[in-house]
């Protein structure tokens, strides 16, 4: 789930922000006043969303938008003043201040859409294996192949077969066929 923290100097309106969006089906993960607090609590975090106003307490948007950890997005609320200056980053999305909370709501929830769409697709791509573990496989297939008689093609499907019904990956189950050949 993607989290959503909204960090605004006074605790008292970050904590009303906060109602706002639960109220509108929106999980917020926390409220902070400082961008120190931001930080730590985002390090807790995958990914997610900051809420915050242009300064902070110890910092403004920009230097937290710098120091927090990838897969962060950021969304500002400031004036109209301050958007339309051109000082704002092109990878923060904007709100001008007063919020209606419609713009708002529509805004955070297509923030998370974007964030839960782009975890969707890195899930789908294929995870590279490492030499050691290519090797790993290779060599329990070739044992599978000089013992049983297998083809390559026979051998690699009874590897993927064996590590479907177990439940474990691929390198897994060549580390078992390896052990249990050799013993």
């Amino acid at each position: 789930m993607t989290g959503v923290i909204v960090v605004l100097p006074k605790i008292e309106d970050a904590r009303s922000m906060k109602n706002l969006l639960v109220r509108n089906g929106i999980s917020v993960s926390g409220v902070c006043a400082t961008g120190a607090q931001t930080i730590a609590l985002a390090d807790g975090l995958s990914d997610g969303i900051v809420l915050c106003g242009y300064k902070l307490a110890d910092m403004l948007y920009s230097q937290l938008r710098e120091d927090l950890p990838p897969g962060f997005e950021m969304l500002l609320m400031a004036s109209g003043q301050v958007i339309g200056s051109g000082i704002v980053a092109s990878d923060i999305m904007c709100l001008a201040m007063p919020l209606k909370v419609h713009d708002l709501i529509n805004t955070v929830d297509m923030m998370i859409q974007g964030i839960e769409r782009r975890k969707r697709k890195l899930r789908k791509v294929p995870r590279e294996r490492s030499r050691g573990d290519r090797q790993l496989i290779e060599e329990a297939k070739t044992v599978l192949m000089n013992r049983n008689h297998m083809s390559e093609e026979e051998a690699h499907r009874y590897i993927q077969k064996c590590s479907m019904d177990s439940g474990t990956n691929m390198v897994e189950t060549a580390q078992m066929v390896l052990a249990m050949m050799r013993s």
